[in-house]
C-alpha cells in the first residue's frame, strides 16, 4: 500500500522506480517501431507494390535495434529528473505533483 502524499494527503501516488521501468520499456518499443518503419517505408525508396520488401529486413532489424536503444535512453532521462534527492523509496503524487521519499 503506497503512503499518502506528504503535501496534500492524497492516496494517488505512483512509485517512481516503476515509472522509470515503464518509461524505459515504452521508449524502447516506440524507438524500435519508429526505426524499423522508417527503414522499411521511407518515401522515395519503395516501389509501389504489394510485396513486402524482404531485402530490407536486415536493415529494419538494425534500425529497430538502434532506435530501441535510443528510445530506452530517452525514456530513462525523462523519468530520472522526477526523482527527489535522498534515501528511501521514491514516490510521485498524481494529484499535486509532489515527489517525496518514504523511509519505511
Amino acid at each position: 500500500m503506497p503512503p499518502p502524499c506528504m503535501r496534500c494527503d492524497s492516496q494517488r501516488v505512483i512509485n517512481l522506480e516503476t515509472a522509470r521501468k515503464l518509461g524505459i520499456a515504452a521508449g524502447a518499443v516506440a524507438g524500435t517501431l519508429k526505426g524499423a518503419y522508417a527503414s522499411l517505408y521511407s518515401p522515395g525508396r519503395l516501389k509501389p507494390t504489394t510485396v513486402f520488401p524482404v531485402g530490407r529486413v536486415a536493415a529494419a532489424v538494425m534500425a529497430g535495434t538502434s532506435g530501441g536503444i535510443a528510445g530506452a535512453a530517452a525514456g530513462h532521462r525523462v523519468v530520472l529528473h522526477l526523482f527527489p534527492p535522498g534515501e528511501g523509496t521514491p514516490w510521485l503524487c498524481l494529484c499535486c505533483g509532489h515527489a517525496f521519499r518514504d523511509l519505511s
